[in-house]
């Protein structure tokens, strides 16, 4: 699931160091600037002090991405000792696309289903939908977010113009990222649409299985991809360096 999540939001710049992949993306999201860390390296104090140096150097905080699969314990109560904040746990979800009803027809293959529009490439309106509600960053959408969001081949959903997904496909699996509805048009079922679209689209393109990711206090979301079918599995949290930490 690391090596997932980490191939389907790619950073633009990937420093690795000791095991580790030091990822940059000009602060653009958590996920795209922090430490992959994957392994535990034998002086763990130095790779934190390099990894420290390296995002000071950037003047970018720096931040760990913690997985609860490959269980870098040492590490996470290492960076606890040292002062980094525990923030944004958040849970990863999966379920089941072969023999499952997601609603795919023919219309899927023509980058259409129950009106939902899938498309190759974003447009400037997805872009913007998707940077107005999930961004939180700035007025202007920055290169590196459409760097991330368009380094690897996805399907782009949109509906009506006020709710938007992307899909990776991935070999077997299909990640859901970037799921957006614009806050004044909530509670009408669109993201559920889009969410659908994006299955039906995925299944089309040979995928079995699909995962997203969901920050675990966002309770809204969680109960509406339950309810479709996807089930925890793992998830990750992040380490981040206050302010005051040495």
């Amino acid at each position: 699931m690391d090596e997932l999540v980490a191939a389907a939001w790619p950073a633009p710049t990937v420093h690795p160091i000791d095991g580790w992949r030091l990822r940059c993306a000009g602060g653009v999201t958590k996920r795209a600037n922090s430490v992959l860390a994957l392994a535990e390296p034998s002086d763990l104090e130095g790779a934190v002090a390099r990894a420290e140096a390296f995002y000071t150097g950037l003047g970018l905080p720096t931040v760990f991405s913690i997985s609860s699969q490959t269980r870098p314990e040492r590490l996470d109560g290492f960076l606890d000792e040292r002062g980094y904040t525990l923030v944004d746990p958040t849970l990863a979800m999966v379920r089941d696309l072969a023999g499952a009803d997601v609603g795919v027809h023919d219309g899927v293959h023509e980058g259409m289903h129950d009106g939902v529009r899938v498309a190759d490439v974003p447009s400037d309106a997805w872009l913007d939908l998707w940077w107005s509600v999930d961004g939180r960053y700035g007025e202007a959408l920055p290169d590196a977010a459409e760097m991330i969001l368009t380094g690897v081949p996805a399907g782009y959903a949109s509906l009506d113009g006020v709710a938007v997904g992307r899909a990776v496909p991935q070999g077997e699996w299909l990640g859901v990222y970037a799921m957006a509805v614009s806050p004044d048009a909530r509670r009408r079922g669109l993201g559920r649409r889009v969410l659908r679209a994006l299955l039906a689209w995925g299944r089309a393109q040979g995928c079995r299985r699909a995962y997203l990711v969901v920050v675990e206090r966002n309770a809204a979301a969680r109960a509406l991809y339950a309810a479709e079918g996807f089930a925890e599995s793992g998830g990750y949290h992040y380490r981040v360096k206050s302010v005051t930490s040495a």
